[in-house]
């Protein structure tokens, strides 16, 4: 069976992550799966070729690009020439199911390829749809693309109820939970090299956060609750924040030195050692201000990381609170604060990372998250949001 994946790009993210892993594990089924990145390149393009998925896109010719000076003109044209790419490859190849990632590929991928052979269409919302309200000519475009959709998934009940919200019917909506594959924390370095690498005491309490720096992620409201409890951790203590510097390192950084918490703050940009990191860590962390459902958070519990976590989109579905870690409000560093102080005084806190460990294996795995998609593309019942 061919299927089609539309992306936005191959940059390092969740959804781009879980649609490798997820694709990967589809061809091993005996499905034939191919990305199209409508931004071609990104450093996760290697990874998909390695894993047998072949990876299309196409960018301006050089001699083009250098004609078209202007930033905007240049951007438009290279939409329209990838959007000409996607439909010639998918007359081409004409794949059983073409399934979109994310608001782009599906604004983009989804109008251009009403116009070809039908088969069937599937989209997957991976956030809650405050975009929108920003963009309302997206919301416009997404509005007359849901009824023409065969089948459109959420990764949480919260976007789910987004969904229904938009008037998309019963019948199409799917949910479809994030999964975690434990192959990726078999063997993790020892926490001590891990440290010892990082020039982190062994005896130091290690948060950790795991998001690209951007304003709705929350790290400003972070280091603020950061600022709050410093002097009651009596002992050494820094943050890691492991991610893609989106445009606001600089101000977080000084944010941070403002609040004489500098030295504790370490910015560790994009890393593909993600579970060496979170198994040297003693606490992790997701104060979102919006979200779908995080990868980050199931690879937290994963790691056996008690988590900290803001009430937004399936954060609450994911980590029980109290059981697990614990749940605050969004956009409120002083309950974040005391959320960290607690866990981090709490002699007991292992015994929530190993209930997070157990929740992930018993309700979040890779191997159920990829018999859902199978299901999903060979017409089975899968569960209905």
């Amino acid at each position: 069976m061919k299927l089609l994946y539309v992306i936005g790009s191959m940059e390092v993210g969740g959804a781009e992550q879980h649609l490798l892993r997820v694709s990967t594990a589809l061809r091993k089924k005996g499905f034939q799966p191919e990305v199209f990145a409508i931004t071609p390149g990104g450093p996760l393009t290697r990874a998909f070729v390695e894993g047998g998925v072949p990876v299309r896109g196409v960018s301006l010719p050089g001699w083009l690009q250098r004609r078209l000076r202007n930033e905007r003109v240049l951007a438009w044209v290279g939409l329209f020439y990838s959007a000409a790419a996607l439909w010639w490859l998918y007359w081409r190849r004409r794949p059983q199911a073409v399934h979109f990632f994310l608001p782009a590929a599906y604004i983009v991928g989804g109008v251009v390829l009403m116009f070809g052979p039908r088969t069937l269409r599937i989209m997957s919302r991976r956030s809650l749809n405050l975009y929108q309200a920003k963009h309302r000519l997206f919301r416009k475009v997404e509005h007359w693309l849901h009824p023409r959709m065969d089948l459109i998934c959420g990764n949480s009940l919260a976007v789910t109820q987004d969904l229904r919200a938009e008037a998309v019917r019963e019948d199409q909506i799917r949910l479809i939970y994030n999964g975690v594959s434990f192959e990726r924390f078999a063997q993790p370095r020892s926490r001590r090299a891990v440290r010892s690498e990082l020039a982190i005491d062994e005896q130091a309490l290690v948060f950790i956060i795991v998001a690209n720096l951007i304003p709705y992620k929350g790290h400003a409201d972070l280091i603020e609750a950061f600022g709050k409890i410093q002097a009651q951790i009596a002992q050494p203590w820094v943050c890691l924040c492991v991610g893609r510097d989106d445009g606001i390192g600089a101000s977080l950084h000084q944010q941070a030195v403002a609040l004489g918490i500098d030295d504790n703050i370490r910015f560790l940009g994009s890393r593909q050692d993600v579970p060496d990191l979170l198994c040297a860590a003693d606490i992790g962390v997701l104060c979102s201000h919006e979200e779908g459902f995080s990868n980050a958070v199931l690879e937290g519990m994963a790691a056996s990381v008690p988590m900290v976590v803001t009430r937004v989109g399936g954060n609450a579905e994911a980590v029980i609170h109290g059981e697990t870690g614990l749940v605050v409000a969004p956009h409120a560093p002083e309950e974040l604060a005391e959320a960290l102080l607690t866990v981090a005084l709490d002699p007991q806190r292992s015994r929530m990372g190993a209930a997070g460990r157990h929740r992930v294996e018993t309700v979040f795995s890779m191997e159920a998250c990829v018999q859902a998609y199978a299901d999903l593309y060979r017409g089975r019942d899968i569960e209905a949001a």
